[in-house]
C-alpha cells in the first residue's frame, strides 16, 4: 500500500527515482544523530601512521557511517521494492558483509589502530559469505553458472557440478562458478574498501557505479534489483552530504565492504559479471595499484607508485584531495558508461 502511494507500479522508472530520494533522505537525516552519538562516545577513525601527513588531522573522526547507509537501503527496499528471491539474496549478502566490516571497525576502534581484523579472519569471512551467496543464487534464485562476455561469447562454469539429491529439490554445487563468484565478490569488496581513503571518494564512485547497475537491472527486467541498486546510490548521496571534504564521518569497513559486496551480488544476479568489472573499473584500478606496488617491492625492492592505493600517489604528486576525488568521480563515470555500453553486447 505504501509503495503504491510513493510510486505507481505502472511506472517502474518512477519507483526507481523515488527509491533514490527516500534512501538519500533517510541517510542524510539520520546521519547527524549517529555522528553526535559517535562523538559522545569518543569513537573515531584510526589513521595510518605511514599515510599522507595531512591526513593525520582526520584522527578521531567518527566512523562506521556505513551502518546508517545500510539502514537507509533496507528501509527503502522494504517500502519500495517488490519482494523477490534475488532481492533477498542481494540484501542478505550486503548485510552479512557489512556485519563483517562492522566487526573490523569495532576491532580497530577498540584497539586504537588503523587495522582491525587480521587478513586471514577477513578472508575467511569473505569466503563463507561468497560461497553461501553463490549457492543461494544458483539453487534458490535459479542463476545459471555461466559467464557472459561482450560479443555473445559464453563460458559454462557449471561443467564441474556436484548434485546432491534428485528432482526439483536437488542441490547443485558448481565448483568453478563458486570459485569465480568468490574472486568477484571478495575482490570488489576489498577494492571498494581500498578506494575508501579520501573524503567523498568511495561514496561518489559507488554512487555512479550503482546508478549504472540500476540501469542494467532495469534493462534486465529486474525491478527489485533496480530499486535495490538505486537505494544504494541514494544512500551514497545522503552520506556524501556529511562525508564531503572535510568529512564529518567515514563509512568505515562497515560501508565499503558491504557496498562492494552489493555491487558484486547485483552483477551475479543480472549475469553481468564481466561488464561489472568494467563499470567498476576505478575500483579495479585501485586494487591493481596495491597488487603491483606490493609485487614490485617484493621482487625488485622498488616501488612503482609514490604510494598505494593509487589515489595517494596523486596526492604525493601534489594534487589536492578534492582534485583527486572529483577527477576519480569523472573516471568512474566514464567506466560506468563504457560498461553499460558493453552490456548491450551481451544480449
Amino acid at each position: 500500500m505504501i509503495a503504491r502511494l510513493l510510486g505507481d507500479p505502472n511506472y517502474p522508472t518512477y519507483q526507481v527515482f523515488v527509491a533514490i530520494f527516500i534512501s538519500a533522505l533517510l541517510t542524510g537525516v539520520l546521519m547527524p544523530f549517529f555522528i553526535k552519538f559517535m562523538k559522545s562516545g569518543g569513537i573515531g577513525q584510526q589513521i595510518r601512521a605511514d599515510g599522507p601527513q595531512r591526513h593525520l588531522v582526520k584522527q578521531g573522526t567518527p566512523t562506521m557511517g556505513g551502518l546508517i547507509m545500510l539502514i537507509g537501503v533496507v528501509i527503502t527496499c522494504i517500502v519500495m521494492a517488490p519482494r523477490s528471491p534475488d532481492l533477498l539474496c542481494a540484501i542478505v549478502a550486503m548485510l552479512v558483509t557489512g556485519s563483517l566490516g562492522l566487526l573490523d571497525d569495532i576491532e580497530s576502534v577498540a584497539h586504537k589502530r588503523s587495522l582491525g581484523l587480521t587478513p586471514s579472519q577477513k578472508m575467511l569471512g569473505l569466503v563463507t559469505i561468497s560461497v553461501a551467496f553463490c549457492l543461494g543464487a544458483v539453487n534458490w534464485v535459479g542463476i545459471p553458472p555461466i559467464v557472459r562476455f561482450p560479443g555473445g561469447f559464453t563460458v559454462d562454469l557449471g561443467v564441474l557440478t556436484t548434485t546432491l539429491g534428485e528432482g526439483p529439490g536437488a542441490f547443485r554445487i558448481p565448483w568453478l562458478y563458486v570459485i569465480f563468484v568468490f574472486f568477484l565478490m571478495a575482490g570488489l569488496s576489498n577494492a571498494v574498501n581500498l578506494t575508501d581513503g579520501l573524503d567523498g571518494l568511495a561514496g561518489g564512485t559507488v554512487l555512479v557505479a550503482m546508478l549504472g547497475m540500476a540501469m542494467v537491472a532495469f534493462r534486465y527486467d529486474e525491478l527489485s534489483l533496480a530499486i535495490f541498486s538505486a537505494s544504494i546510490a541514494g544512500s551514497c548521496i545522503g552520506f556524501l552530504w556529511h562525508n564531503c571534504y572535510p568529512a564529518s564521518i567515514f563509512m568505515g569497513d562497515t560501508g565499503s565492504l558491504a557496498l562492494g559486496a552489493a555491487f558484486a551480488a547485483c552483477a551475479v544476479l543480472t549475469k553481468t559479471e564481466v561488464t561489472s568489472l568494467v563499470m567498476g573499473g576505478l575500483f579495479v584500478a585501485e586494487a591493481l595499484s596495491v597488487i603491483i606496488q606490493v609485487a614490485s617491492f617484493k621482487l625488485t625492492g622498488k616501488r612503482v607508485f609514490l604510494m598505494a592505493p593509487i589515489h595517494h600517489h596523486f596526492e604525493r604528486l601534489g594534487w589536492s584531495e578534492n582534485k583527486v576525488v572529483i577527477r576519480f568521480w569523472i573516471i568512474s563515470a566514464a567506466f560506468v558508461a563504457l560498461g553499460f555500453a558493453l552490456y548491450f553486447q551481451l544480449r
